[in-house]
């Protein structure tokens, strides 16, 4: 039976599925930032994916405040690049946003991704269409708020990441080391859209499956 709410055990579930598919698609998404960055976006993503869930086997977290926090610390230490804290920052500010919360439901989710979003806005200084992971979490945070329950609303939210993962390729890059090519960066999916379309997926399967 799929989820209605979030605790902490299953943001906990959260980030082992993404650490899994992360490093399941590591080579993948180094694949994509050969093409237009550093050629070490899977490798720092699974790196700091795998340093998180490590993280919270060495701890009792249990509030989603708690492991929310847990895993930006490590991700901003751990991650190298922009990627570490872009990512830190987002699971900082969706920290912030549920504290004292023993729950997430929908609302509150939409809510905390929406602030996490909003960091990613402010630290990268980007928007959407300038070919960033951006590209992938608007359309997210978009099919969130129009859910009409838990699951629903991250089915949506996973199909509109990979969406705007893909919409990705044909765009120009203004921002970020993929800018520096121009219009040499048309043509290659974003790197930091296609991780962020993952982690979304994670989140997805994990309410679908009911925690597990």
């Amino acid at each position: 039976m799929a989820l209605t709410q979030l605790d902490a055990a299953a943001l906990q579930a959260w980030l082992r599925r993404a650490s899994a598919l992360i490093t399941e698609h590591a080579d993948e998404l180094t694949a994509l930032d050969a093409a237009i960055g550093d050629a070490d976006h899977g490798a720092n993503m699974r790196r700091g994916l795998n340093a998180a869930v490590e993280a919270l086997d060495g701890g009792s977290l249990e509030t989603p405040e708690a492991v929310l926090k847990q895993v930006a610390m490590t991700l901003i230490s751990k991650v190298g690049g922009a990627s570490g804290p872009l990512y830190g920052t987002f699971f900082l500010r969706l920290a912030s946003s549920v504290k004292g919360l023993e729950h997430l439901d929908l609302a509150t989710l939409a809510q905390g991704v929406e602030a996490g979003v909003g960091g990613i806005v402010q630290r990268g200084k980007a928007q959407a269409g300038e070919k960033t992971m951006l590209d992938a979490w608007f359309p997210a945070l978009e099919a969130l708020r129009g859910g009409t329950d838990l699951a629903a609303g991250l089915l949506a939210a996973q199909a509109a990441a990979e969406a705007g993962r893909a919409a990705t390729e044909p765009m120009l890059a203004t921002k970020g080391r993929a800018s520096y090519l121009g219009e040499r960066s048309i043509g290659h999916v974003d790197p930091g859209a296609a991780s962020t379309a993952l982690i979304v997926r994670a989140l997805a399967e994990v309410v679908a499956g009911g925690g597990a």
